[in-house]
């Protein structure tokens, strides 16, 4: 509960962090109105779109890791599904349609507070563009992976695994923990 709750949603009075009756960690509870409030890790969703054997990768125009690369990724909306989520975020950051396919890397990001699902995908044509928060978009081979300049450790994590899965001919989920924050 690093990110302090100062003031009830519900009912506009100060919260105080207390373990709740019946429950057994530290909450933000609403003295006033009784309201808890719960502070959950956020999904972010992406996924590794490939075309002809070069995958997707984008530059960051946007903070955190401004200019680093990543895969197509960001926050999962409330009424989407993972697969959904992972297809609206490769549109709106490299303007590319792609077919979401299996499971491919799942890692707890604890000191962020959030989960990180990434897929395997498959671009449906080789046309893309930077969005509003990519500078630029760029299909690479895998020997021309910016791996020095990749903006988060999920998304080495997860391109490792993904080159590894294909140079074996298979689809493994992988999963892994990230408990310190970025140190580059």
């Amino acid at each position: 509960m690093d990110v302090p709750l100062k003031f009830c949603s519900h009912c506009g009075a100060a919260v105080v962090t207390k373990v709740p009756p019946g429950d057994h960690l530290p909450r933000f509870v609403c003295d006033a109105c009784g309201t808890v409030h719960y502070k959950n890790p956020l999904l972010v969703l992406g996924c590794v779109p490939e075309w002809e054997g070069r995958i997707l990768l984008c530059r960051r125009a946007i903070e955190p890791r401004l200019g680093f690369w990543t895969v197509p990724a960001g926050f999962m909306e409330i009424g989407e599904t993972m697969q959904h989520a992972a297809r609206r975020e490769c549109h709106e950051e490299a303007q590319a349609e792609v077919e979401i396919g299996s499971l491919l890397a799942v890692v707890s990001v604890t000191h962020a507070a959030q989960v990180h699902v990434m897929f395997r995908a498959s671009m449906l044509t080789p046309r893309y563009a930077a969005g509003p928060e990519s500078l630029e978009v760029r299909l690479v081979e895998e020997r021309e992976i910016p791996w020095e300049d990749l903006a988060f450790p999920s998304g080495e994590f997860t391109l490792r695994r993904y080159f590894e899965d294909r140079a074996a001919g298979r689809e493994t989920h992988h999963f892994t923990e990230l408990q310190h924050p970025l140190k580059r």
